[in-house]
Parts: C-alpha cells; sequence; structure tokens
C-alpha cells in the first residue's frame, strides 16, 4: 500500500479511504512493552522493605511511630510499602498528613521524597532536616489511618481505606500478611497500578521518546536545522507550541507534531492539536497556502481507531502524516527537502 506521502495530493484527496488504511498499517501498538524509567522499583527491592516494615513492627503488631520509622529509616523503600498500604498517590497522602497535624506538605515536596526513595531504595535517610520531619508526619498520619481503618459512610459512598487491608484497622493487615497468598505481592502489584497504570503513568513521556528521537535524528542526518521546544513552553506567534519548529520561530517553514497515544480517545484530542496548528497556518493567507507545512508524526494503536479523524489528519495536512516506520522518509517527502544540507542514507 502506498502512503498518502508517496503519490500527489490530488490522489490522496479524491479517494482518501485506501491511504487511512495505509497508515494504520504503519501503526505499531507499544503497550505490552514499557521503558522502566529512571525510579522503577522491582519486586525485590520491594519485598525487602516489606520485610523489614513487617520485622520492625513485629509482624504489623505495633504500627506506630516507634516501629515503623526505623524501618523507613534503614531501609527507604519501607515508605514506598507504607503508601501502597495506605493506596495513596504522594500528593494525597501529603494532604492528609498536612490536615491532621496542621503543618502543610507541599505536594510537589511528597512527589519529590517519594520519587528519591525510589531512585536510591537502599541509601538510608538522615534523621536530621526538614524532609525527615515531613517523612515523620506524613508517617504519623499513616499510622493512625491504619489503625483507624475505613469508618462508616453513608450507603452511596466509599471511603479510600475500605479495602481488605485496611477495612478493620491492623487487625486486617495481619490477617492478610498471614494467609496463603504473598501480601507483599499484593501490595507490589497497587504500588505498580491497575495493572502498572502507575507506572504507564510515570513513563509517559518516554514512552513517546522513540518517536521524537527519530525525528531529532532524521533531521541531524540531513543536515537540517531546527528548533526542539520545550514541555510547556510558550512560543510567540503559534496558538500552541508545536513539538519542532523549522528552522526556527523567527522563520517558520515546517513544524512537526509528534504525537503518541495507545487510547483512541486520547488521539481524538491530538489529532485537534495538529488541526488547531494547520488552521493558524492558513490564516489570512490566499486560498491553497499556509504559512508553513504542518507535518503529523504519530504513534501508539490509539490513532488507529477513528477512521474519520484520520481522514481529517490526512486531508488536513495534505497527506504528511508519518510513523515510526516510515520516518526515514520525512525529508524526501515533505517541504524539509528544500532544507537539506546534507545527503542522508535512507534506511
Amino acid at each position: 500500500m502506498k502512503q498518502p506521502i508517496e503519490v500527489p495530493f490530488q490522489e490522496v484527496e479524491s479517494n482518501p479511504a485506501p491511504f487511512i488504511d495505509a497508515v494504520f498499517s504503519t501503526l505499531a501498538s507499544e503497550f505490552l512493552v514499557m521503558p522502566k524509567g529512571d525510579g522503577f522499583v522491582d519486586y525485590a527491592t520491594f519485598n525487602a522493605g516489606y520485610e523489614k516494615l513487617k520485622q520492625t513492627t513485629l509482624g504489623f503488631e505495633e504500627i506506630d511511630m516507634q516501629h515503623v520509622l526505623p524501618a523507613v529509616l534503614e531501609c527507604p523503600i519501607s515508605f514506598i510499602v507504607v503508601r501502597s498500604i495506605l493506596g495513596f498517590t504522594p500528593p494525597e497522602w501529603a494532604y492528609v498528613a498536612s490536615e491532621r497535624s496542621g503543618m502543610e506538605i507541599p505536594q510537589g515536596a511528597a512527589r519529590s521524597i517519594d520519587r528519591s526513595v525510589r531512585l536510591q531504595p537502599d541509601r538510608k535517610l538522615s534523621p536530621q532536616g526538614k524532609t525527615i520531619e515531613r517523612i515523620k508526619l506524613m508517617l504519623e498520619a499513616a499510622c493512625s489511618l491504619i489503625n483507624e481503618g475505613a469508618p462508616p459512610t453513608e450507603a452511596d459512598k466509599l471511603h479510600r481505606l475500605d479495602k481488605s487491608d485496611t477495612k478493620l484497622g491492623a487487625s486486617s493487615i495481619r490477617s492478610l500478611s498471614t494467609l496463603g497468598a504473598s501480601y507483599s505481592m499484593l501490595l507490589y502489584e497497587r504500588f505498580l497500578g491497575r495493572p502498572f497504570a502507575g507506572h504507564r503513568d510515570s513513563v509517559s513521556e518516554l514512552v513517546g521518546d522513540p518517536l521524537e528521537a527519530g525525528i531529532e535524528r532524521v533531521l541531524d542526518d540531513a543536515g537540517i536545522t531546527f528548533r526542539k521546544t520545550k514541555r510547556a513552553e510558550k512560543i510567540a506567534g503559534f496558538p500552541q507550541t508545536p513539538d519542532f519548529i523549522v528552522p526556527d520561530e523567527n522563520d517558520p517553514r515546517v513544524v512537526i507534531e509528534a504525537k503518541f497515544t495507545e487510547d483512541d480517545g486520547t488521539a481524538r484530542d491530538k489529532v485537534s492539536r495538529v488541526l488547531e496548528l494547520v488552521k493558524y497556518a492558513k490564516e489570512n493567507q490566499p486560498s491553497g497556502q499556509q504559512r508553513y507545512e504542518v507535518i503529523a508524526c504519530i504513534g501508539g494503536r490509539g490513532f488507529g481507531v477513528r477512521r474519520n479523524d484520520m481522514k481529517r489528519l490526512i486531508l488536513e495536512t495534505r497527506g504528511k502524516v508519518f510513523a515510526l516506520q516510515t520516518l526515514p522518509e520525512l525529508v524526501d517527502f515533505s517541504a524539509l527537502a528544500k532544507l537539506r544540507t546534507k545527503r542522508s542514507h535512507r534506511r
């Protein structure tokens, strides 16, 4: 099947259906394999923290600061285990601790503590300083919540501690930890999230990295000057900031949006972002002309679901839709060819 980049746009415009199929055929799903990224905690490391916590609390008989804090100081990953017992995110834990103690714990600080522990799970914590004071406040709140268990709620509501291991307070933890099933493994899977969702969220930017890295490599090989924008950066003259501007924002000839998603709902939003750039490129221009060419580089199974969205993307970009598989053709089949300064070899 020919890609829409390989034929005159009039051919695509007159019969877009086969070109939609062609683009769909190049989209590979990456949802079964994820990058670990910095701060990934394997089960052996997590279990070491679980066992240390179980040991210092005497098999979860004594869940209080006197018994929990030594575990966290000596084996910091135990802090993550406590969070997994609660089933909270770092900001949620910080909020509850602040509310109970009357001392503010910024959500950003809670995220930093959590990440620092995950990056260096074996490095013992200093018993002095602002960080450990915040950790103590969070642990005090955790111990209280765990011992209290889930309070009664209205019939149409559900308390976050109404779980098999926290519903009845510390006794629930003791019961579950002595069953045949591994309580440590249950907590580890909760830590990773439904399943691995928490980890997927933490490495969401890395998932799209192969696409952006591929674009950079192709542009570098062709000796093309480009500006890769930063996340949340504002660029004057653009309604929204594209991922790449060639050669730069002062003289844009080509803009490139690199979008990756495994979800079709998210894909619709990302298609809309590309279309917004096309709309702006056409504003106040003679009919059929644009300030700059807009290129869409996409990846993930999410883009391979909605045919109408793909049709709009292909037609509005005049066929300039590339996937990871077709990135080597990025320069040859776009306005980038006029900006080439080096002859690169297509793979």
